[in-house]
């Protein structure tokens, strides 16, 4: 992933900032739309309705722990949409990448939409309401270039509108001892973990107790545990929990939580590598009680 400083302009066709957004690199040819479901007739009046464009459904899970994204593309963005809107239920906006010079082709937008599946499954950021990416569409060489670059611009317009779809949850090489890496080994766990600015993530490979105490079922903690052993996130190893892929917490205690298997205190359940906890290293103050 390639980072550099770029312009980005971010028109309001009505002026409220909560309503339709269109956000552009200057020096790019596509564009990204922001469209609130409510608005949707709205947007279906604009000319950029009719264009061939890639699209993102998002919503919110009712379980609220992690959010959801359907992603597709159409010769007809406004035929398309409407009928997204009478028969899926989940989302809440429409995220639509479409080119200013209206120069996109079906074949751009099946690769497009291919790419993007597989990158957001790969980022694991959202749950996927498309299944699996299916298989690479046929296209040459030139046009995946392409198609490519085409797709860096929608990652960075979609994460500075709030969605980071294909954004990697850790931005260094989590696979090794890191001098910002925290861990769990109460209660049987060996797990690892990094504090960044969204949550706490916890690194594929790590592991917790299975059984849950009843003080955590009580309370409400087991449920997301039997979520993500639903998803696929977590895997039942005889007695252990394993962790398949990396996955943000909301906070270092319901990261601690979901390890242990009990309520706890992450402030003080993670550790470094010289056994501070991570109120400590943080500076952060810890109650003796359970800590977000």
């Amino acid at each position: 992933m390639n980072t550099h400083p770029q312009t980005i302009q971010i028109f309001l066709p009505s002026g409220d900032p909560q309503g339709i957004r269109v956000a552009s690199i200057t020096t790019r040819i596509v564009q990204v739309i922001d469209v609130p479901r409510s608005l949707l007739p709205d947007f279906l009046k604009m000319p950029e309705a009719a264009q061939v464009g890639l699209y993102f459904l998002i919503g919110e899970s009712e379980s609220g722990d992690q959010p959801q994204v359907y992603i597709g593309q159409t010769g007809s963005l406004a035929e398309r949409l409407a009928t997204h809107n009478q028969k899926k239920e989940f989302w809440n906006r429409a995220l639509v990448a479409i080119s200013l010079t209206n120069n996109l082709t079906g074949t751009h937008a099946s690769f497009l939409e291919w790419l993007s599946i597989a990158q957001a499954d790969k980022a694991g950021r959202y749950a996927m309401e498309n299944g699996n990416a299916g298989s690479r569409p046929h296209t040459p060489s030139p046009l995946q270039a392409e198609c490519t670059e085409l797709h860096d611009t929608v990652r960075v317009l979609l994460a500075t509108l709030g969605y980071p779809v294909f954004e990697p949850l850790m931005r260094v090489n989590s696979k090794t001892d890191d001098p910002s890496m925290f861990y769990c080994r109460a209660s049987d766990a060996d797990a690892r973990g990094l504090f960044t600015e969204e949550g706490f993530v916890v690194l594929e490979g790590s592991s917790g107790r299975l059984q849950a105490t009843p003080s955590f079922h009580k309370y409400g903690g087991a449920s997301l545990r039997a979520r993500l052993i639903e998803n696929g996130v977590l895997t039942a190893v005889g007695d252990r929990a394993i962790f398949t892929r990396d996955y943000l917490f909301s906070s270092p205690s319901a990261a601690a939580g979901c390890v242990t298997g009990r309520m706890s205190n992450g402030l003080l359940e993670w550790k470094d590598t010289q056994g501070r906890p991570l109120s400590e290293v943080r500076g952060t103050p810890s109650n003796n009680g359970n800590a977000s």
